[in-house]
């Protein structure tokens, strides 16, 4: 079992990556928007501000009824996302002296740049993250921060005048607010060449932010998975990413969350025969059902090589892992198994 950050803290996808990747997720902090918006190949200057936003629905009053723009079944589209894009491009293109560049992801997701002189990072998010409550409109009393906070909430302002007539989505969130960080490239610490499968923005941003070639993903698992044999011979390190596990965990969906697994799981066979030195299974941080939300609670990690030491175990969940070889341990010590087992580390001393 993996603890992602520290002992009872509850991570975000971004610190909990960069622990599985082998760095010390509390000395290098990327924000969400940053992962967003170079996920979604925009380009980035390094006093740009980022931020990843949500086409939420909003009540009559302002109140927050979905954060992911819909309601049941019905949920924005992709092709939905773009043409509200489309629309926000073409009437808010400034703020003061501030250009924004918008840019439509996955579903509900879209991330925005903010570009000019005196950006900062450091403000919390406009999203509230829970239903039933209003959008955060920013305050501070940092004058650094004084700006930024004004062209926010005078973008979120806008953008639901705009969008208000609109359905199901008419609103929007933002949080992640943040700028480039300095960061030590994967190839370069640890002498592999990474190759990452993501699907989602966020994923295939963090993977680049340190350094991984992002390779074609398509719309699903087994998509995946051929594009991992295709490009086998390439790299020496894969990363890939199954983000609907967390998503139903969201939902509170436990036969969901569990059929992904399961379709996951069909698709290793096909990896054994690839015959990879080391083999890690694992999550970035969990995501239990009874929550609808991450959590603190570690999680499960599995370790496949020829030169792992036999236990009785041959049940992969939070369990039976406990009784694992490997007890619990820091996320950011699975790089240093991974390359142990893989006979890719020298003796330490005489």
């Amino acid at each position: 079992m993996t603890i992602p950050v520290d002992w009872g803290i509850t991570p975000g996808s971004g610190p909990a990556h960069l622990s599985l990747f082998g760095y010390n997720p509390l000395k290098y902090n990327i924000g969400r928007g940053v992962l967003e918006a170079i996920g979604l190949d925009m380009e980035m200057k390094k006093q740009d501000l980022a931020a990843r936003g949500n086409f939420c629905t909003l009540d009559e009053n302002g109140t927050v009824i979905d954060r992911r723009g819909g309601a049941g079944e019905r949920r924005l589209s992709t092709e939905e996302n773009k043409k509200l894009i489309e629309l926000l491009s073409s009437q808010i293109r400034r703020i003061e002296d501030i250009e924004l560049i918008f840019k439509s992801g996955l579903e509900h997701r879209f991330a925005v740049i903010f570009r000019g002189d005196g950006l900062a990072e450091g403000l919390p998010d406009t999203d509230p993250h829970t239903l039933g409550e209003k959008i955060h409109f920013l305050k501070t009393d940092n004058p650094r921060l004084e700006k930024t906070a004004r062209v926010i909430n005078l973008l979120t302002q806008l953008a639901n005048d705009i969008l208000k007539n609109r359905k199901p989505a008419n609103g929007i969130l933002l949080r992640g607010f943040s700028c480039p960080p300095n960061i030590p490239p994967f190839q370069e610490r640890f002498r592999l060449i990474p190759g990452a499968i993501a699907s989602y923005p966020m994923y295939r941003g963090l993977a680049s932010l340190v350094g991984m070639t992002l390779l074609p993903a398509g719309k699903d698992i087994e998509s995946e998975f051929a594009s991992l044999e295709e490009n086998w011979k390439r790299y020496n390190f894969f990363f890939i990413h199954i983000k609907k596990t967390d998503s139903y965990g969201e939902d509170g969906n436990f036969e969901k969350k569990c059929e992904v697994i399961e379709q996951t799981d069909r698709f290793i066979p096909r990896l054994l025969e690839l015959s990879p030195d080391v083999l890690v299974i694992t999550g970035d941080h969990s995501t239990p059902v009874a929550l609808k939300n991450h959590s603190w609670h570690p999680v499960p990690y599995l370790l496949y090589s020829p030169f792992v030491r036999w236990q009785k175990d041959t049940r992969f969940d939070e369990k039976h892992c406990l009784r694992g070889s490997l007890g619990i341990f820091p996320a950011e010590k699975s790089i240093n198994l991974m390359l142990a087992h893989s006979l890719k580390l020298d003796k330490y001393g005489a």
